[in-house]
This record gives structure tokens, sequence and C-alpha cells, in this order.
């Protein structure tokens, strides 16, 4: 984990600040996101942990697991959370032609568009790793796009790392305006289901409220 920044460096913000790394207010309003699904029992078991909280979240969902698990997905609009695009393939920028990238995000687009039970206007995307090339963002954002990347990495895909410092990683560097990254995915949820829970309380208890990326 030494090379994965938990709490993402000002530098880093200020030399890409073309993308929404958090959304600055006065109102302790945080932003919950949730990257790969939708997956069958785990995006469920997410909704349902939000919902006790009455929270809603941003959910940058796969093109091919939407195409997979569509019911899945349009539960997730239904209870009025967001949605973002995450690619059809979940493709790692640095390592695509900007050709195919751009062709990847324009078929999640489409399965996004074809599967969900009302007409949604996407705007929002988030690069797979983080990982994308300034011809590919440039491309992006041309088409309206915000590029939403992250203020805190909970780091919940890390099969390695303990429960505890997972939820450490959130709870140390929460604060007003945050964009925090958790994955509803089968790699991550040995982590996300002792951390979730206890993130939620806890932003209760500090009077933080979640909106969505929009």
């Amino acid at each position: 984990m030494n090379d994965i920044w938990v709490k993402t460096n000002w530098i880093i913000k200020k030399i890409f600040s073309n993308y929404v790394w958090n959304i600055p207010n006065t109102e302790n309003k945080i932003h919950l996101t949730f990257d790969d699904g939708p997956i069958p029992e785990i995006t469920e078991w997410v909704l349902e942990e939000l919902k006790k909280h009455q929270v809603k979240a941003t959910f940058f969902c796969i093109g091919d697991n939407i195409g997979k698990h569509p019911e899945i997905f349009n539960k997730v609009i239904s209870e009025g959370h967001a949605i973002g695009n995450h690619t059809f393939n979940h493709l790692n920028g640095w390592k695509t032609t900007t050709e195919i990238y751009l062709d990847n995000f324009e078929r999640c687009e489409k399965t996004i568009q074809q599967t969900a039970i009302n007409n949604l206007n996407v705007k929002i995307f988030r690069p797979p790793y983080g990982k994308i090339k300034r011809s590919q963002a440039k491309a992006i954002r041309q088409l309206a796009y915000k590029i939403i990347m992250w203020d805190v990495l909970s780091v919940d895909f890390d099969s390695t790392l303990s429960k505890e410092k997972c939820l450490e990683n959130v709870l140390s560097n929460v604060e007003s305006g945050s964009i925090i990254v958790f994955h509803d995915s089968t790699k991550a949820f040995k982590n996300l289901e002792y951390v979730l829970p206890k993130t939620l309380a806890y932003l209760k208890e500090k009077n933080f409220t979640c909106e969505v990326i929009e």
C-alpha cells in the first residue's frame, strides 16, 4: 500500500485541477461513492445499509456488470442514488489507446441508457484505477462530463489490509467536501462489510450529510 495515497495530495489536485477531487462547502456535506458494481448480493447489501441511515450515494458502474445485472442496477436508481460511468470493461487508461478507451466509455454510456428504467442524464465519469491519459480526459470532458476522482480512498479492495486499518483510512481523513471511494465488489467485501456500517454511524454522529454527485 506504500504507493497508494489514502488522502489525495493537494499538489496532485492542483496539477490536475480539471478533475473533481472534492466538493468544497460550508455545510458539512460529503460524498460516498461506490465503484465496480452492480454485483449480486454485495450491491444489494450496500443499498440496505444506506437505507438504514437514509443516505444517498453515487455508484460508478461498469457497463458489463450493468448488462449482467440490470435488475440490481435499476434498484440503485429507484432508491434515489446517482449513477456514473466507469467504462464497460474497467479499463486502465494508461495501458489503453485513446480510441479503444473512448469506445469503451461510450459502450458503457449506451448500456446505461438502454438499461435504465427512466431517462438518466449521466454526466459524471470515474476512470478505473484513477488512470487516464490527457487525450482521453480531454475528449470525455468535451462531451460535458465531469471527471470525478476522490479525496479519500478507503483501500477496501486490498485483501492484505486489515478491516480496522481500512476504517481508519476513512475516519481519519474525511472532512467537509470529501469524496470517499468504496467498492461494491467481491474483492472488497471483506473490508466493506466491516467498514461501511461503522462509517455511516460515524458520519451521523459527526453531523455530516451525504449527497450524490451530479
